[in-house]
């Protein structure tokens, strides 16, 4: 079965010829032209992955990311304008997976896609280094890649795709430190380039998630100006 992408974006010519493109390469297309159709659209027939701009009428992207981020952890590719860093963090921060600024390029675009698409299956199966079953054991934390679950001392710990992989890459080695660049090879895959402020936006947020769990979660070390190690419990 094809995967389908849900386009949402207030600009019909982009949702035209991004949809026409995405459509030549085999998927399924679902469009949008602002967030609250968005949500109601993706809640009753969720997508394999979503491409959302930040500035729409209704809903902006960012509340739609909170709300879907509530039921879901969908992979989110943000369309954000050259002018707009803070909203880039922030859409990083309550959970999108990767960003792309206007002006972009479509094959750009359909390769962040695929990345994405790529780490979410893989992160469904067994990788590389992953104990017998898919599951890695350290302390309280519980790993379950064929569920793509994350448990803290019994507690759930719903993760997105790139939050899971960079938990992951971390808790494969405890102890061993791992630079950005590393990360962001175990989360994105090689020859994507992401800044570096992406992977520490992305940890911030592991960190808060763990932290609603348990106040005391300090697993996940910084080492600074060099990266980042799992210290097991």
């Amino acid at each position: 079965m094809p995967a389908t992408i849900a386009l949402v974006d207030d600009d019909r010519n982009i949702l035209t010829s991004v949809s026409m493109t995405l459509e030549q390469e085999g998927f399924t297309v679902r469009t949008y032209t602002d967030g609250e159709s968005a949500l109601q659209g993706l809640l009753a027939r969720p997508a394999d992955l979503a491409v959302l701009d930040i500035k729409m009428p209704r809903m902006d992207g960012m509340e739609l990311l909170q709300r879907l981020r509530q039921r879901s952890a969908m992979p989110v590719v943000f369309l954000t304008s050259k002018d707009e860093e803070v909203d880039e963090l922030m859409g990083l921060r309550l959970g999108a997976d990767d960003y792309i600024t206007k002006p972009f390029s479509q094959r750009l675009l359909l390769e962040r896609i695929r990345a994405l698409l790529r780490r979410n299956e893989a992160s469904r199966a067994e990788g590389s280094g992953t104990p017998a079953g898919g599951v890695i054991v350290r302390g309280d934390l519980v790993l379950d890649e064929t569920k793509h679950t994350c448990l803290w001392k019994g507690t759930d710990i719903q993760l997105t795709v790139t939050e899971f992989l960079l938990v992951k890459a971390l808790a494969l080695r405890p102890g061993m430190v791992k630079n950005r660049d590393q990360l962001i090879d175990a989360a994105y895959g090689e020859n994507i380039y992401v800044d570096d402020r992406t992977i520490d936006s992305h940890v911030k947020r592991v960190r808060k998630k763990f932290r609603q769990a348990d106040d005391d979660f300090a697993q996940i070390e910084t080492l600074y100006g060099i990266g980042y190690r799992y210290k097991e419990s």
